[in-house]
């Protein structure tokens, strides 16, 4: 038998009838869904010190269970020393189980570390279903040894989903158990 993640398994047997009941889809292709998650990282002292790309690389691979790649600045900037081609950033692009595997840390052990944490902003929405969060420190992580860590520094993820308005694509977030905070 094939592995399914908890997440996937409560999205397909409770969250789907209960959007449908909120939203009432006539089919079940219309609900929303989670398509990918995307972690980025930018390292601006990269132009000084290459190492820290790798240690960037490092850190979301270790935190996603799989391999980073380095992002490319597309052009050059004077001010900042800034080549066309350098790397300027890490970033990795999560879909099916592993996606459901890094959401399900994320909400159960990641979140709680965060000091005096009382749920994310519902601001970040885009205006077409997706939702932006940014984490300050990457010692979150259960999975970041903190004596490793030679520079803490934060990431963005993104969450992709397939609602065509925030209102479905919170109540999809809020559902698959992001702890948004109460008005």
């Amino acid at each position: 038998m094939e592995y399914i993640p908890r997440l996937k398994q409560e999205y397909k047997g409770r969250i789907i009838t209960t959007l449908t009941e909120e939203f009432g889809y006539k089919n079940v292709m219309q609900v929303p869904k989670l398509q990918k998650i995307v972690i980025s990282k930018g390292v601006g002292a990269a132009v000084a010190d290459k190492k820290l790309i790798d240690h960037a690389l490092e850190e979301l691979t270790t935190i996603t269970g799989q391999k980073a790649i380095a992002t490319m600045s597309k052009k050059d900037v004077a001010a900042f020393k800034l080549r066309k081609g350098m790397p300027i950033g890490a970033k990795v692009t999560l879909r099916g189980i592993k996606m459901y595997e890094f959401l399900d840390r994320l909400v159960t052990a990641s979140l709680p570390r965060v000091r005096d944490f009382n749920g994310i902003k519902a601001t970040g929405f885009d205006g077409r279903g997706n939702y932006n969060l940014g984490i300050t420190e990457q010692i979150i992580y259960p999975e970041i040894d903190i004596d490793k860590v030679n520079k803490i520094g934060g990431m963005d993820i993104t969450f992709v989903t397939t609602a065509p308005t925030d209102k479905e694509a919170k109540s999809l977030l809020q559902e698959l158990g992001l702890p948004f905070k109460k008005n």
